[in-house]
């Protein structure tokens, strides 16, 4: 199962941990993928997406 969120399309994102002394690791930063139960099409389904898309979905205005 890849860490890719369907409705964004986010993925994960590499960079350095940097320590005191600045030596440079690297690291992966992965998306916040949850399990969210969404209408889509009439019909309830699960899906995983990302919390930010989720927040995205059910925004008011």
């Amino acid at each position: 199962m890849s860490r890719v969120c369907p409705v964004l399309g986010k993925g994960p994102v590499s960079g350095n941990n940097r320590s005191h002394s600045l030596r440079a690791t690297r690291r992966k930063w992965n998306t916040n993928l949850q399990k969210f139960q969404v209408e889509v099409d009439g019909k309830v389904m699960t899906v995983r997406m990302s919390a930010r898309a989720y927040r995205t979905l059910n925004k008011t205005r």
